[in-house]
């Protein structure tokens, strides 16, 4: 049975920092790009980082450039991102996604709520 379990989320003053963790199971990780997506309300789901394999090629979206770091560690099967300079309009429900071939998975997500 595969799962990714998110952690991390929480709620923090603008200019803070949180760092999301997903936890894989049941897949060969170390096979799986790995994205981060967030969802705010009202608004369409939008790809945040993602990180490839073999060499861990990252990407990310132009509003968190330079302030989120997307992370892989395939020995803990984990994926992570570190967000610095939170911003009132981070808030959103930021769920992993683990991708290989036609195999997609998502997990259940954790909210991040950035006050100002």
């Amino acid at each position: 049975q595969v799962q990714l379990v998110e952690s991390g989320g929480g709620v923090v003053q603008a200019g803070g920092s949180l760092r999301l963790s997903c936890a894989a199971s049941g897949i060969t990780f170390s096979s799986y790009t790995m994205r981060w997506y967030r969802q705010a309300p009202g608004k369409e789901r939008e790809l945040v980082a993602s990180i490839t394999i073999p060499g861990g090629s990252t990407n990310y979206a132009d509003p968190v450039k330079g302030r989120f770091t997307i992370s892989r560690d395939n020995d803990k099967n984990t994926v992570r991102l570190q967000m610095n300079s939170l911003k009132p309009e981070d808030t959103a429900m930021y769920s992993c996604n683990a991708h290989y071939l036609f195999y997609k998975y998502w997990g259940q997500g954790t909210q991040v709520t950035v006050s100002s």
